[in-house]
């Protein structure tokens, strides 16, 4: 199936407005895109960049009543269950008949299977899918996101949601049942949120011996430590130019969100006996960072700084010294 003539959109935060302007980009010129957020400044400039391809709705019920397939991108559990079941103006509230819900959040499993049984409760025609994603705003730019999907691959939709997903990301894979979309983004989330606390602790040590981090950043990139985090975004400044922690650490994945995911990747465990050696003490680094106000609205890797490492290492490069303590 190709993609619809009509596509929504509910949640226009650092992802979900590039993946907009995505869609914008790939799809036929005579696909309207109807979009909702909180934030109406955003909306009107979106609009007023994309006439007659993006159009603003009041509410979550008429997006879901404008467009055949919806996708939702919101912060927690308990945004979504506003989108949905905010009494006259949440998606329950509209005609669901043959819907396509996709929702890309990352939230609490137990609110993904309310909204999903709420879902059908109004239309055996309607699907809702769990679809987290992977790849941070840089890959929503770019077009390079894995999608998660809480399904197998033999779900009759599986063909439709690969055309409109690939538009936005490179991965599009099938998890196996509802809620082991969200399952699989907590677990890279956690691995992502211990890489990154490991990435600058190691890039500290190194650094309060005086050595230069571009030397160790060339280092991982060719060796058993190279990772997403230390080639693309890497937290030391100036290492990456075109990650948050150059600018920074503005844009990317904020750190509040990140210590979100890392205890649902916790609880998980906790509910299914996983043993954890690293998962109680990165949650409490992550749960003390995104409470100062200093950093829990910038991205995750922050985590660098707020451990002490070296903001003005350049500088001390210039100026020829060679302890950075």
């Amino acid at each position: 199936m190709s993609v619809p003539k009509s596509v929504g959109f509910i949640g226009l935060g650092v992802m979900g407005l590039r993946m907009v302007e995505r869609l914008t980009k790939l799809t036929e010129r005579d696909v309207v895109i109807y979009v909702f957020d909180v934030n109406t400044e955003v909306t009107r400039v979106l609009a007023e960049q994309h006439p007659g391809r993006v159009v603003v709705q009041q509410n979550s019920r008429e997006v879901a009543a404008s467009s055949h397939t919806v996708l939702t991108m919101v912060p927690e559990g308990h945004h979504l269950r506003s989108v949905y079941m905010t009494p006259d103006v949440g998606i329950l509230s509209a005609d669901l008949s043959d819907r396509i819900l996709i929702d890309c959040s990352t939230i609490d499993i137990t609110t993904s299977s309310l909204v999903r049984q709420a879902v059908k409760e109004k239309s055996t025609s309607a699907s809702f899918y769990d679809c987290p994603v992977s790849g941070g705003s840089l890959g929503a730019e770019n077009g390079t996101l894995t999608f998660m999907l809480g399904c197998g691959p033999d779900d009759q939709n599986v063909g439709f949601l690969q055309s409109i997903l690939s538009m936005l990301g490179k991965s599009i894979i099938p998890c196996g049942r509802p809620g082991l979309g969200l399952l699989a983004k907590f677990c890279n989330n956690y691995c992502s949120g211990l890489i990154a606390i490991a990435t600058s602790e190691a890039f500290n040590i190194a650094m309060s011996q005086g050595m230069d981090p571009r030397i160790l950043h060339k280092i991982f990139k060719t060796s058993t430590a190279s990772s997403t985090v230390n080639d693309t975004w890497n937290p030391v400044p100036g290492l990456c130019p075109d990650a948050p922690s150059s600018h920074g650490y503005q844009g990317g994945f904020k750190l509040r969100l990140m210590r979100k995911d890392f205890g649902l990747a916790v609880d998980a465990a906790k509910s299914g006996g996983a043993r954890l050696a690293l998962g109680d003490a990165a949650l409490k680094l992550y749960t003390e960072a995104s409470t100062d106000p200093e950093y829990s609205e910038l991205d995750a890797r922050v985590v660098f700084k707020y451990l002490g490492g070296k903001q003005d290492w350049e500088a001390d490069q210039v100026a020829g010294r060679t302890d950075v303590t």
